[in-house]
Order: C-alpha cells, then structure tokens, then sequence
C-alpha cells in the first residue's frame, strides 16, 4: 500500500507518459497533425498511461522520495521508461485498433520525452527543497560560512548543507595548492588555510567548519588558532569513526572540543581480532556505570558480544548506561552491587558467566584518599580486585582485566599504592587457575569523573577564578574512547599477568589545559582568572614517563608496551594482605602507609612539605637516570 503522497506522484508520471505521447504525434508531424492520425493517437492514449504506470508499480519507481532524488532513483527511472517503451510497441502489434497506425517515430520520441519531463521534474524540485532555485531568495537569513578542507568530508558537507536554511559555505580553504581556484558543488576553492582572516574579513564570514575528520590534532589545532587569531568561531564535523560507522552524518557539527587539540591521533584497532575476541560471548564490566567503565561497554558493544553485564555500586550511575543501551540491539544485564561484596559477585558471576571480565570500579580521586579515606582506598581498589579476580578463577572466566593507573609507576601516594598493590594481587592469581589476567595501566582521561577538565569547565561557567594547583604541574592525557580503546587491544593481546602500558604521549601542562578551556568558551585570561592554590597531599608535579624504552618492551601495537614490573607470584603476599584487610588493627594514614612500604619497596610517600617540591622544580630539573631497585632495570623519572 503506498501513501496519498505517492499516489499524486505516480499520477503525475503517468500523466508525463500521456503528455510524452501526444507531444511525440505533434513533433512527428511539425505540430500540424493530420486528421487520420488523430483518433488513432487518442484511442491508444488510455493503454500507452496503463502500460506506464504498471511499468512504474512494478520495478518500485517510488521506494526514493523526490527531495533526495539521486543516480539511483534515475537508474530505475531509466528501467521503468525502457521497460513500458518496449511494451507499447508489442501490445500494438498484438491488438489492432481504429486509426493508422503508429509511426516509428513515437515510438522512439515518446520515451525520450517521457524521461525528460520525469527527471526535470525531481531535479526541479529537489533544487526548490534545497534552495537552488533561487539561492539569495531561499536562504536570505542563512549565515556565511567558511569551510576548511577540501576533501571527500568538506564535500558530503556542502551536499547535506545545501538544504539547510540556517548555513550558506561562501568559500573552501584547504593546504594543497593544486585544489585553489576549483569549485566544489559550485563553491570556490579561494586559498590556503593560513589565508582565512584575509577570505573571512572579504567575504565578511565570522563562522568556520573543520572538515577535516582524519586529519591530525595538530592540524586541527593549527587550524583553531588561526582561527581565534582571525576572531572567528569553529566548529567542526564529528570524528571519522563516527561518520564511517554511521553514527553520525557529517553535517552533524559541534563546538571544538579540548580533545581534538590534544595532540592526540586515532587508535588503529585489531578489529577483526576483536570480533574473534568478544563476538558472542558474555562480557562484565565492574564500575560499568563510571566515565571508563560506561566507555568500554560502549566499545565493546561494537564487537557484537552475547550480552554485556553491568555491574556497579552506584544505581544513578547504573541506571543512566542501562538506558543508554536501551533499543541499541546489544543484551545488557544491570546488576547493582559492591564489588567487595564476595556473596553478590558470586550470585553474578553464577547467573551469567561471563567469559571475559573488566575490572574498572576503584576509587581514584588522589587527595581525596590520602588522610582520612587512606585505609578505605587500599581496601576497596585492593579487595574489590581480589573478590571479582577469585570470581572469575571459580566460574572459569577466560580473561580477567584490570583497569590500572600511571600512579601505580613508584608510586608516591595511597591511591597510585593500592593500584600497585591489586596489581600484585592479579599476578599472584595468575598461577591459580585457567583464567588469564591482563592489567592495564594509563594515565589521566579528559572529561573523567573527578578530573580537572569538569571541574574547570564549571569555574568558568561561574565566571572564574580556574584553580591550578602550581604552575608547572602536568599530567599525561587521553580522551576517554581512546583509552578504552587500547585497554581492549591489551586484553586481546594479554596472556599471563602482564602489565600493559599505554604511550600517553607528551604531557601537557595543566595551566595549559586551563587556558585552552578558556579560550574554547569563548573567553580570555582578561574575562577568567586563573589562581594557584598549592600542592595537595599525595600530589606530584609530574607523573613519571609510562611508555619508556628502559622501563617497557615493545609490543606488535606503537601505543602499548609491556612494563618491566616487579612480578610477585606468590600467594604469601596476597594472604598477607587479604588478613590486614579483614583486621588492620591500626587504620590510620600512617599506619596504611607504613604497612603499604612493606608490600610495594618502590612506594615512597610524597613530603609533608610541598614546597620543597616546588622548588625542586623551579631550579629547572627535569629527568634523571636513576637505578630502580625494586625492578632491576633502568628508568627515566622526574627529580
């Protein structure tokens, strides 16, 4: 059955083959048509509009719709056209009517002409849908716009604005100078990319699009900051990841965020080696409901598994990924718990074994667990591990991933010393059974609960000041997805207890951070202050290098490399540890610290007086070679 819309269109065809035919007896005959061929061509009217309209029915003519009129929807024009032309000359032969007969040449004519009038007729009125008819008429509030890039994204761009009232692209830059001066649907290449003040101030333009998905951070951030020198605002198009997965189109824009300045390149995946990974099996994700567990879930699902379990403590956080994953065609299970729970971890893990588990609820949050939380850092991010790994041992899981941290590198606070210590725990595990554990550290992830780049963004929405705690502070960064990606291409690489690092890169100040925050809401240092407000416990100015060649073996993956680490196999340490756990005695900070010394030789707790450690670095040291005994290798750390 189709709709009163393509009822009128079919009508309108139909009506086209009617028109074509009569038009093809005048032009045979120079528009002085005989009487003897006049009946003729009006008893066969009816059948040649019958003949058509089946034709039309048949071959599914009316599946497109006008507004996006394409080659497909000509290809069966042209097959519809072709098919009726063939039968109109075969019917007549067949069935004998009043009048002459048919010339030869309406035969031929009056197809041609039945394609002409259809095809006019969708270009027409796609171009008075998309404006192009009369462009200055059509769009007349439309806003100017500058696009850069000049490649297949700018392209699909141009084509998916064209219909867009609030856009009108005025000019293309792009760096390859063999593409200026030549057009792109009508629109002028006018210049390099360096070039857009001089093309903005011109063509009076005060809005740019990046359309240059694949192209480097850096490239995009050059492109920003020509930009804001211009005084001109960006956007840009969505990732290329996203556009070839069709999440999204490419005219889907969005203000530039601080991920796409960071430098940092898209992750190449072993795609087909992930399928093989996790497609069909059952896959656990603890902390499922935080910024790095609902990410993996999200990565996960891409690989087809037979259902995903989340598991969580918090029922907001829980319920918010659970209804995310809603429709999505992806079986998702919401388990509510604590991981340190031994009795509902072992209900979970009973109800829906699953063959692969990642391990990623801890607590996180560095000053917040050094004084008072100490004792409750190394019990939840130690016991929760031990619970959920013995879980995975029992029930006969395949793998086991733990979610680790660069803080658990030397580690000088609580919260870097408990991760170090579940680490222990998991190659302690490893020689008890079938289950392969792989552990995975990284460092800090933009837009992160609990990291800086949500907490700056609400100081600037209330007018400032940005906090930074020193001005030389800085921490290795990665987005959230990139993360989670090479946390699964280590667990598919992983085997037997190795620690996968990740190469974070160079490290970015935070004061640094803070400034492009600023900037990319449209703000300056004038509008937003930025203050300083002093080391805090158990904080350091620099995260040590993850990815060094001294400290790490290179993997088949540039971003991972597997770290030389101090393996404790052992089950002394881990029933050790499990006792302190159950009975501690003394809990106090101290009492933590003094017995985390104990376990983990490279835990050096950071001085009372932060001071000093500011002006270590004021004196400008950077790196030094220092022989690390507890590892027995060679490595690059901070002074």
């Amino acid at each position: 059955m189709i709709s009163a819309r393509r009822v009128l269109v079919l009508a309108h065809d139909v009506a086209a083959a009617g028109l074509a035919w009569l038009a093809a007896y005048l032009l045979r005959f120079n528009l002085e048509l005989p009487e003897a061929f006049a009946s003729g061509m009006l008893d066969r009217l009816p059948w040649v509009m019958a003949l058509y309209g089946a034709s039309y029915l048949l071959l599914g003519l009316y599946r497109g719709l006008w507004r996006y009129a394409s080659l497909p929807d000509l290809q069966r024009i042209l097959v519809a056209v072709g098919v009726a032309a063939l039968a109109v000359p075969t019917l007549f032969t067949f069935v004998s009517l009043e009048g002459r007969a048919v010339p030869r040449t309406v035969y031929v004519l009056s197809p041609l002409l039945v394609l002409a009038i259809m095809c006019a007729s969708r270009i027409a009125y796609r171009a008075w849908r998309e404006g192009r008819l009369l462009p200055l008429v059509a769009k007349p509030m439309s806003t100017p716009v500058l696009v850069l890039g000049a490649g297949a994204a700018a392209a699909a761009l141009l084509k998916d604005l064209d219909s867009s009232r609030r856009w009108r692209v005025v000019a293309l830059l792009d760096d390859d100078a063999a593409k200026h001066g030549a057009e792109i649907h009508g629109v002028k290449i006018a210049g390099a990319i360096s070039e857009v003040g001089k093309v903005a101030e011109a063509l009076r333009v005060e809005q740019a699009i990046i359309a240059m998905p694949s192209a480097t951070h850096g490239e995009r951030k050059r492109a920003v900051d020509l930009c804001a020198d211009a005084g001109i605002e960006v956007m840009t198009v969505p990732s290329l990841s996203d556009i070839v997965s069709g999440n999204v189109s490419v005219s889907a824009l969005r203000p530039v965020e601080l991920d796409d300045l960071l430098g940092r390149d898209p992750v190449s995946l072993d795609d087909a080696g992930l399928h093989g990974f996790l497609q069909g099996k059952t896959v656990l994700v603890t902390g499922a409901g935080g910024s790095i567990g609902s990410e993996l879930c999200r990565q996960v699902a891409r690989f087809s598994p037979a259902r995903i379990v989340l598991f969580d403590a918090s029922e907001y956080a829980l319920y918010g990924v659970d209804q995310e994953f809603a429709g999505r065609g992806v079986p998702v299970v919401a388990a509510i718990g604590d991981a340190k729970d031994e009795r509902r971890a072992a209900e979970v893990f009973a109800a829906w074994r699953p063959q692969v588990v990642f391990h990623a609820a801890a607590y996180k949050h560095v000053p917040l667990m050094e004084e008072a939380n100490a004792f409750e850092a190394v019990r939840n991010n130690v016991l929760s591990t031990v619970v959920v790994a013995r879980q995975a041992l029992a029930h006969g899981a395949e793998k086991f991933i733990l979610v680790s941290t660069d803080k658990a590198v030397n580690p000088v606070n609580v919260m870097g010393a408990s991760k170090r210590l579940a680490e222990l725990a998991c190659q302690a595990l490893q020689a008890g059974g079938a289950t392969q554990f792989v552990i995975v550290r990284f460092g800090n992830v933009l837009g992160s609960t609990g990291s800086v780049v949500p907490r700056f963004r609400e100081q600037i929405a209330r007018g400032g000041p940005v906090t930074v705690t020193h001005p030389d502070i800085e921490r290795y960064f990665m987005s959230i997805p990139e993360a989670a990606q090479l946390v699964l291409q280590a667990a598919l690489m992983g085997a037997r207890g190795e620690i996968y690092v990740l190469d974070m890169g160079e490290p970015v100040k935070i004061v640094e951070l803070a400034r492009e925050l600023i900037r990319l809401s449209g703000f300056s240092e004038g509008d937003i202050k930025i203050e300083y407000t002093g080391l805090r416990p158990g904080e350091k100015l620099y995260e040590e290098p993850l990815a060094d060649a001294e400290a790490t073996l290179a993997t088949p993956h540039p971003k991972l490399r597997v770290a030389r680490a101090r393996a404790h196999e052992s089950g002394e340490l881990l029933r050790e540890v499990m006792a302190w756990l159950a009975s501690p005695g003394d809990s106090r900070p101290e009492a933590v610290r003094e017995a985390l010394g104990r376990w983990i030789p490279e835990y050096r707790a950071a001085p009372g007086d932060q001071s000093a450690v500011a002006e270590d670095a004021s004196r400008g040291k950077r790196y030094q070679w220092v022989a690390s005994a507890a590892s027995g290798t060679t490595r690059k750390t901070r002074a």
